[in-house]
């Protein structure tokens, strides 16, 4: 099967004089045929929040990550060229929704995520305690040590913790509702007042 490259599927394309111009126009018909030669492995956005500059990234299978800021965006594209695949593209496929659904929650209005994830950058342990977390509610909070226990490992609560802290999908996969056994917030990949802030937030506070 010939797989068409990039200089093709732009020479394949005809355009007018005033589709040159149209940047955002141009942008979307070269997504929409990549997209259609199936090319288009990963679609990604970005967003506006109160926690900050998010980064939404989506495989066919779902919602493969979720980026804060202080990780530096491009930094977790490239991760993601190497780690999924590097055909990468912005596009609204697959994660405008998660957009729309994190602004309800960011607002008060949504309580839980009607969402598919890919999980496949988390393994073994780490993917089964990641699993668990989408169990615990809107509101709720469970310590590192149940988390482990309730995946299976009741030994395993650093690597609870490790994979708390690595979940490439916050937010939607809701590691900030994991806390230290002193009820102490421990650590975020947003950062701490993220996290605390969010669990202000669920608490109604």
């Amino acid at each position: 099967m010939n797989i068409p490259t990039d200089r093709q599927i732009i020479e394949d394309l005809t355009f007018t004089a005033d589709e040159t111009t149209d940047f955002a126009g141009l942008r979307a018909r070269l997504t929409d045929r990549a997209d259609r030669d199936g090319l288009l492995d990963v679609a990604y956005r970005t967003m506006d929040s109160p926690a900050g500059p998010l980064l939404l990234a989506a495989t066919p299978a779902g919602l493969v990550r979720v980026a804060f800021e202080l990780e530096n965006h491009d930094d977790v594209l490239t991760e993601l060229a190497g780690a999924v695949s590097p055909r990468i593209l912005r596009s609204p496929r697959g994660v405008d929704d998660v957009a729309r659904q994190l602004d309800e929650y960011f607002a008060g209005r949504r309580r839980a995520f009607e969402l598919p994830v890919d999980l496949q950058l988390a393994k073994g342990f780490r993917r089964v305690v990641l699993e668990h977390l989408r169990e615990i509610p809107y509101g709720a909070t469970e310590s590192y040590t149940v988390v482990a226990r309730s995946a299976g490992n009741p030994k395993a609560v650093r690597a609870a913790g490790s994979a708390c802290a690595t979940n490439p999908i916050p937010l939607v996969v809701p590691c900030h509702r994991v806390v230290r056994s002193d009820g102490t917030y421990g650590q975020y990949r947003g950062g701490p007042a993220v996290k605390h802030a969010l669990l202000t937030m669920e608490a109604g506070r």
